[in-house]
């Protein structure tokens, strides 16, 4: 029979073995876990934290702004998209605060399944039945009115399987067979399967990812080097055997050569960037969201900020990714293990890649790819993804050193 002594110091034990384990955590007084979020509220967590807020909540009143036109179209109601909106930014927002509360290194022992499971989505996009198209590529998957993007999700998926692969010590980073292959591996199959989609934009990014995160955990340069070789005359071997893809880029390269085709989206862009001028025409009173800059809610939202607030409005979008950029970095350099620091840049080099090629598409300086500007865009699956793995970024952010 137990003594009121016998039971405390069980207790005391089973409290100690979770600080052992996690020596942040604030354990609950039965042991069996953290009661709040680990860590503290370092510096880098406020700033990290204000910046994706801001940048969230600035998100909604822009999409307010820009889905008038496109609701009206589809439905009888100027709020239906603004609705929808609202909740996925409130589903991204618990996803966030869930993830901030879970210690990263539990999501540790679930990187293979995690990774198993995008690679099945990927794959059953392709499926007929299953598939859903739109704008003649077939990226998504659809329950009733619903549809989730799963390369999305892949990012994630991708961010923790590499994360744990690089941080082994059974896995010395020197040994490209025992890193750089597998990372290449799994990589190069996600590109597959996005490739038949197609995403152009989400393979860049996911090559990104994987490039950033073997280089921060000390890849030698020369694997990286021939690895990057590798992939650029994969990707021109691929843009080269599509006629779509060769069109995307002539257009980029010079839109007033088909201005009503493949150069509509960027000259339209540029005209709603150049009539806002410094201080923009007002927030609201932009024109080109209405039936003139295709998707203005969603891949050119950038466009409508340009336009309605002017340069001040898009300075301050760009000053805020900065400041995630910096911060995710610092986050990195300072995480407790090799873990978070893989985590944390490899989400970072995600949301900033992101962020920097759906600005430079909209300012014609790069191709159109078809991607949302994090946290700002209109769309459910890249918001409540992206505002989760922000989650898993806090996460690392409160522990570090």
């Amino acid at each position: 029979m137990r003594t009121p002594k016998t039971a405390a110091r069980e207790r005391a034990r089973a409290v100690e073995a979770v600080r052992q384990r996690h020596p942040t955590a604030r354990a609950a007084p039965d042991g069996r876990g953290p009661r709040r979020p680990v860590g503290r509220r370092t510096g880098l967590f406020l700033v990290l934290f204000l910046a994706v807020t801001t940048l969230t909540l600035f998100g909604v009143v822009m999409v307010l702004s820009a889905t008038a036109a496109a609701s009206v179209s589809d439905t009888d109601s100027a709020w239906s998209l603004f609705r929808r909106h609202l909740v996925w930014a409130g589903i991204g927002t618990v996803a966030m605060l869930v993830m901030l509360r879970i210690d990263y290194r539990r999501w540790q022992r679930l990187a293979p399944a995690g990774l198993v499971v995008s690679l099945i989505l990927l794959a059953m996009v392709a499926l007929p039945g299953l598939g859903v198209s739109a704008n003649g590529a077939q990226r998504w998957l659809g329950i009733g009115p619903l549809t989730f993007q799963p390369s999305e999700a892949a990012k994630l998926a991708l961010v923790l399987f590499v994360a744990d692969l690089l941080s082994r010590p059974s896995r010395p980073i020197a040994s490209a067979r025992l890193t750089l292959c597998p990372v290449a591996i799994i990589t190069g199959t996600m590109i597959l399967l996005l490739v038949v989609q197609p995403h152009l934009g989400a393979i860049m990014i996911i090559a990104v990812i994987a490039m950033a995160m073997l280089l921060l955990a000390g890849a030698p340069m020369w694997h990286l080097a021939v690895t990057g070789l590798i992939g650029s005359g994969m990707a021109g071997i691929m843009v080269g055997a599509s006629q779509w893809r060769r069109q995307r880029l002539l257009g980029f390269l010079d839109p007033w050569a088909d201005p009503l085709g493949n150069g509509y989206q960027p000259l339209q862009s540029l005209r709603a960037i150049a009539t806002g001028g410094p201080s923009g025409v007002g927030l609201g009173s932009g024109r080109s969201k209405w039936g003139f800059l295709p998707y203005a809610h969603t891949d050119f939202i950038f466009a409508v900020i340009a336009e309605e607030l002017g340069m001040v409005g898009t300075m301050g979008v760009m000053a805020l990714f900065v400041v995630v950029a910096v911060t995710g970095f610092v986050v990195a350099l300072r995480a407790p293990d090799r873990f978070g620091m893989l985590v944390a840049i490899g989400i970072t080099a995600w949301i900033v890649t992101q962020a920097v090629l759906n600005m430079g598409a909209t300012m014609a300086l790069v191709p159109v790819l078809g991607m949302t500007l994090p946290f700002l865009s209109f769309g459910g699956s890249s918001l409540v993804v992206t505002m989760a793995a922000v989650g898993l970024l806090l996460n690392v952010a409160r522990q570090t050193r």
